[in-house]
């Protein structure tokens, strides 16, 4: 062989040898960027995946920023983590509904949020609401017979109503109820007051509520939000559709509404405690009796933005709970009450004690807030009933209540649930009287206007019953 091929061919063997072990170097430098840069992303910031419709899911969490965070600024957070912002809650400063777009458990991204405590106040999961009265009876219709006597109003069904006059029958304890007829000699109501009933909305078309519902006035602009869009909010809200056609689909929020505010002394149904006001459906629960705290927040955000644009919204219902304390929904109910809104919130349906278990919204402890307790015929706190000599304030009529149903029916339920609307229709009867009473005056009247029994003395706050009658006697 001659010697200069020789050469020639070690010298290229050896290049080849060099390129290998570069070739193979660079590939373990790839591989270690590679993995340098996926944990990397597991720290700071999840794959990205392409975006969704927001009508696709519910967002995560709640996220309240800290004063100063621009929304501007959110929306890069939220981008930087793949997530975007669903809603913005206008009524209380920072605080906005998260999307996470890569199915990271709400509990992890919670996490993430929250260990940005420079910037954010508290992040928390979404958390689920559902219904959980006791006791119904099967659908009936209206009677349409029968004589009444002269200071009842006509409603055929009123005998029945035994929250409002107790004269016994049924194994009942006559003149344990609210006292409406004497209430009545005063005031049946007006349509000057707005109460939100924020639950699974209304049967807006019920022959014995359509009269009572509210409208949107002409001189009071469409809803409009930033994220969600234009709503045409003619008849309210549903926060749970992102409409405006908050219709019931469940009858829990029917039946409360006729408690409040079925139209009396029409030959119709039943009488509500109040004959003449206003009723806003608030659609955050929906078939199935269930819902979200997000959905209940922005239901309660809508009916800020509503009071701020003229209508007079002086009460929000609550009959509904839950065991999970949550510090956005808080902050709402908060804001609520800011802009004037008594918030009155059912005790809960788990006879235990709210002082050693708190139930929510009815424990937040809120100037705003009253908690109810439930009651039966006889004055006896109710079996189902939750108490509670510090965070329970008033108790009244909750078993066994007559009220509207879908397809213009009546039925009886049981259950804090029931109880709640009393207090708040005997709230909306004092503003019908005493229209310009602030928030504090009309708090502070419900919690005196009760009669005390013995059985309550121990186990809630004003240990007494509401009564109509003494409410509206106050001066």
């Amino acid at each position: 062989m001659n010697r200069g091929n020789i050469w020639i061919n070690i010298g290229i063997a050896a290049l080849l040898v060099i390129l290998a072990a570069v070739l193979g170097q660079i590939d373990r430098w790839r591989s270690a960027l590679e993995s340098g840069e996926k944990a990397f992303r597991n720290a700071n910031q999840r794959s990205v995946t392409i975006s969704r419709d927001r009508t696709e899911s519910e967002p995560e969490i709640m996220v309240r920023f800290r004063p100063g965070v621009t929304i501007d600024e959110v929306r890069r957070i939220a981008a930087l983590h793949n997530d975007r912002i669903e809603d913005e809650i206008e009524a209380v400063g920072g605080l906005y509904a998260i999307d996470d777009l890569d199915g990271a458990t709400p509990e992890e991204v919670a996490g993430e949020y929250q260990a940005m405590s420079g910037l954010v106040t508290y992040a928390e999961p979404v958390m689920e609401i559902r219904l959980d009265d006791p006791e119904m009876s099967a659908l009936r219709r209206p009677m349409r017979s029968g004589a009444r006597a002269s200071s009842y109003p006509n409603d055929p069904e009123f005998p029945d109503q035994w929250a409002l006059n107790n004269t016994g029958k049924h194994g009942g304890k006559e003149n344990a109820d609210i006292a409406a007829l004497k209430a009545w000699e005063k005031t049946q109501g007006s349509e000057d007051v707005v109460v939100a009933v924020l639950d699974t909305g209304v049967d807006y078309t019920h022959l014995d509520l359509a009269e009572n519902m509210w409208i949107r006035p002409a001189n009071v602009p469409a809803y409009y939000d930033d994220e969600l869009g234009a709503i045409d909010d003619v008849n309210g809200y549903d926060a749970e559709a992102g409409n405006g056609d908050p219709m019931d689909d469940n009858g829990h929020g029917t039946h409360v509404a006729g408690i409040i505010g079925a139209e009396g002394d029409n030959g119709e149904g039943i009488a509500g405690i109040n004959w003449k006001i206003k009723i806003l459906p608030l659609k955050f629960l929906g078939r199935g009796g269930f819902g979200s705290t997000k959905n209940a927040i922005e239901a309660i955000n809508y009916a800020i933005d509503r009071k701020k644009n003229g209508v007079n919204i002086r009460i929000i219902n609550a009959s509904w709970g839950s065991t999970q304390r949550s510090r956005a929904l808080e902050d709402a109910i908060r804001a609520a009450g800011d802009a004037g809104i008594l918030f009155v919130a059912a005790a809960g349906n788990n006879g235990t004690d709210n002082d050693r278990s708190p139930h929510f919204p009815s424990n937040y402890g809120l100037p705003n807030v009253i908690s109810v307790a439930a009651l039966d015929r006889n004055d006896n706190l109710a079996g189902f009933s939750n108490f509670g000599l510090h965070s329970v304030h008033i108790a009244a009529p909750g078993r066994e209540i007559l009220s509207t149903w879908l397809g213009n029916g009546y039925r009886e339920a049981s259950g804090t649930s029931m109880a709640t609307p009393q207090v708040a229709g005997v709230a909306a009867l004092i503003l019908a009287a005493n229209p310009n009473l602030s928030l504090p005056e009309l708090r502070k009247r419900l919690l005196k206007s009760v009669d005390r029994i013995d059985a309550l003395k121990d186990k809630i706050a004003t240990g007494g019953r509401i009564n109509a009658a003494i409410a509206l006697a106050e001066r």
